[in-house]
């Protein structure tokens, strides 16, 4: 019985130690020779030779088919070491009671079963809870909605936390099975950071994926649900950023050193000898400080030898540039040309017949095609290249900007969905932005300007960056095009004024004159007091929408761009000589080009302390923080303020169509009252009546708006005043990294510039006293005086 016993804890199957059909006891016929004392001993021993079974097995499946490599690694350990220890401990029982060791074998040979069963009772609970682990890996039924395998990253974390325990034993167990899965996690992290390669094996498992939907060049992307939990985002993110740089190194081959030709960029060997130094310097388990300092490190190293000629800075700053003057609107030509291009290709096609000519409905039902914006963009470039003449400078940024500059179509069905794959900060960033769209405004149909991010560059810029600054650039335009098309209306003559001129001497001086001039004054004069309640709200809307543009492109956007320049360059941006609250022109672009020489000067001889200072991953933390204060600034993550802009912009558009509607029909009038030119299928009277009576009721929305934006702003004023919000409180977890980066060595020191408040633009507002120059006038918008 005692060698049935032994072998049956060695694994072996065994008729003496078969449970019965309840858990944890024999069958009542089974063995009447043995007492139940005897029995209740044999459920332990049979429970733990099942354990030690079902363990050997499911651990040998694990190892043998299990797509993660660290679960792997974690079921050999427990088959190599733990099991084995178990094996062992059978065969130093089984050598004792041969030796007849007198602390098994009593009196006359008799082994007591109780020794036996002591001396392996406290494996009982180790065996449990290696069960336990192997069935957290690998569940026995998989029926319960659990169909995904474990991943390594999970494993590690309940790994350990399950050595926050307080049993010795099982402490250490859990601690050597952290060691063996962290060893397999670094061999697969020292590919990446070394090679910049994916790991051969179980590479579905590592928190690092190559994007099967990128074209051209591997597109590498960050999966949070496979990163280990003592592995912080400013970490995570710095090993994508080597892995990516290692692999732009690999693709691009050779740099061509200054004064050589094509020396290769450095010794690979030594690279790798420096960076294994400090990957061999880690220890299971892994300190989350210390694998911070070392991957900041490897990328400090990489950033001083390879990534100094693979990104420049100044190829950083002349991308930067470009956003600043084209995306955020800077360059105040092109926002005019990007307008006036597109309202003249809307009116274009709504005037073909297919549309069925011109309606006061707008242009809300047209729709636009790719090749429409497309041209749209390609004229506004020629434009500005118009606007140059021969003493002006070779605009380089202009050329960028047609070549990687692209306004398209945003087909929001055929997005692909950001998965966890994405970059997660900048997915957290561009969800803290109000979903009030803006990109409808410029066309009918949504479009969107964004930057063409081609290699090495997209270690620096993400997806997610470009998209914030698309919509960045939508809001802004949206004010910028409500500006221009109000101030136009002050252009349309015959609304202003008496036009044409009325008759002159000898014509005026018949009594067919005297009566036609007559008849002509009492009729100017009426328009005249009809339009002063239109005036007045186009006065007030025209002055709050300059007034929050002026704010937003002065005071936030130009003013924190020079400060983030600044901090980069160590030099003052060339935006500040002509900074303000109006938009840069042509001809401040000459200061620009001339400052830009010296700056570039004042980089390449100052290369190293730059680098040294803010390498390109630094860089990247830095225009996040940046953008963040952005959208911060322009209150693009306040729902409430968007909407009730987006509110008053449509509005002033519908306004504005119906003005020009009205001028179009009190034409069509005069032609029939003075020239006799009369149209039998058109009621122009009626529909004056009728467009005067739309007038009113849309004149009174855009003055109830701009009285709701201004509540608005004034709702975060007073959220914003005396509560010591700090500069990312109002972004919602926008960037996970910015917490990370406020300590220790090496990190992101760069603390974007607090605009003025919002008190400011209140005062601006309070004293145009806009209220009070909107006059609300008749419900009927004055018709009434007319009939």
């Amino acid at each position: 019985m005692l060698h049935e016993i032994l072998l049956s804890l060695s694994g072996q199957p065994s008729p003496l130690l078969t449970l019965g059909s309840e858990e944890d006891s024999f069958s009542q016929d089974a063995f009447p020779l043995i007492s139940p004392p005897e029995k209740s001993l044999l459920v332990s021993i049979a429970r733990l030779s099942r354990l030690h079974a079902r363990l050997r097995n499911h651990s040998s499946i694990i190892s043998s088919s299990h797509p993660s490599v660290i679960c792997r690694a974690v079921s050999t350990a427990i088959i190599s070491e733990h099991l084995g220890g178990f094996q062992k401990k059978v065969l130093e029982v089984e050598r004792a009671i041969l030796v007849e060791d007198s602390g098994y074998v009593g009196g006359y040979g008799i082994v007591p079963l109780s020794t036996i069963v002591g001396e392996f009772a406290p494996w009982t609970r180790r065996l449990e809870w290696l069960w336990e682990i192997v069935a957290f890996i690998r569940p026995e039924h998989k029926g319960n909605g659990s169909s995904r395998d474990c991943t390594g990253a999970a494993l590690i974390d309940h790994l350990r936390e399950e050595s926050q325990t307080g049993y010795v034993d099982i402490e250490e167990m859990a601690r050597h099975l952290v060691t063996a899965a962290e060893s397999a996690w670094m061999r697969q992290l020292s590919m990446w950071l070394l090679c910049g390669n994916l790991p051969a094996f179980g590479k579905d498992d590592f928190f690092v994926q190559e994007d099967s939907h990128a074209h051209g060049m591997a597109h590498f992307t960050m999966r949070s649900d496979l990163l280990p939990k003592f592995v912080s985002p400013h970490t995570a993110s710095s090993i994508l950023f080597i892995g990516k740089s290692l692999n732009h190194i690999r693709a691009k081959g050779s740099i061509p050193i200054k004064g050589t030709s094509n020396g290769p960029l450095t010794s690979p060997v030594t690279l790798h000898g420096e960076h294994i130094e400090h990957l061999s310097a880690l220890k299971p388990p892994i300190s989350t400080l210390k694998l911070s300092s070392a991957v900041s490190a490897i990328r400090l190293s990489l950033s001083r030898s390879l990534l100094s000629r693979l990104l420049p800075l100044p190829k950083i700053l002349e991308v930067l540039s470009l956003l600043h003057d084209f995306l955020l609107l800077r360059r105040g030509e092109f926002a005019m040309a990007l307008v006036s291009h597109a309202d003249a290709r809307l009116n274009e096609r709504h005037l073909r017949p297919e549309y069925g000519g011109t309606s006061s409905e707008g242009l809300d039902g047209l729709f636009v095609k790719e090749g429409d914006v497309m041209a749209t963009l390609m004229q506004s470039f020629t434009e500005l290249y118009s606007l140059q003449n021969e003493e002006d400078p070779v605009d380089d940024e202009l050329d960028l900007a047609r070549d990687i500059l692209r306004l398209s179509i945003d087909d929001r069905r055929n997005d692909r969905s950001t998965g966890p794959s994405e970059d997660v900060a900048g997915i957290n960033l561009v969800t803290g932005i109000s979903e009030v769209s803006f990109d409808d405004l410029l066309f009918p149909t949504p479009t969107s300007l964004s930057l063409q991010v081609h290699p090495p560059l997209d270690l620096f810029l993400s997806p997610a960056d470009v998209s914030i600054y698309s919509k960045i650039h939508s809001y802004l335009l949206g004010i910028r095009r409500a500006q221009i098309r109000l101030g136009d209306l002050w252009k349309h003559t015959s609304l202003r004024k008496c036009y044409p001129t009325p008759w002159g001497p000898p014509r005026s001086s018949t009594p067919l004159g005297q009566n036609k001039l007559e008849m002509g004054r009492e009729r100017d004069n009426i328009r005249v007091r009809q339009m002063r309640a239109i005036w007045a709200t186009c006065s007030a809307s025209l002055f709050v929408l300059s007034e929050i543009g002026s704010f937003f492109q002065g005071e936030v956007v130009n003013r924190c761009w020079e400060h983030f320049r600044e901090w980069i360059g160590g030099a003052p941006s060339p935006t500040a000589s002509v900074a303000g609250s109006r938009p840069g022109t042509a001809s401040s672009m000459k200061q620009k080009g001339d400052h830009n020489t010296l700056f570039t000067e004042k980089t390449s001889a100052d290369h190293n302390h730059s680098t040294e200072a803010h390498d390109p991953e630094t860089l990247t933390v830095a225009h996040r923080r940046y953008l963040s204060s952005l959208i911060q600034y322009l209150f693009l993550n306040y729902s409430p303020f968007t909407m009730s802009l987006r509110l008053l912009l449509t509005s002033v558009d519908r306004f504005m169509a119906l003005v020009i509607r009205l001028e179009n029909i009190q034409h069509n009038m005069d032609l029939e009252t003075d020239e006799g030119v009369v149209d039998e299928l058109a009621d122009y009277p009626g529909e004056e009546r009728k467009t005067w009576c739309q007038l009113a009721v849309t004149r009174r929305k855009v003055e109830s708006r701009i009285k709701d934006v201004v509540d608005r702003l004034r709702e975060i004023d007073d959220s914003r005043s005396g509560e010591g919000q700090k500069i990312f409180d109002l972004v919602n977890h926008a960037d996970p990294n910015l917490a990370s980066l406020q300590n220790g060595p090496n990190t992101c020191n760069y603390i974007p510039r607090k605009a003025a408040g919002v008190d400011r633009l209140l005062m601006k507002l309070d004293f145009g006293n806009f209220n009070d120059a909107v006059d609300p006038g008749p419900a009927t918008g004055g018709y009434t005086e007319t009939h």
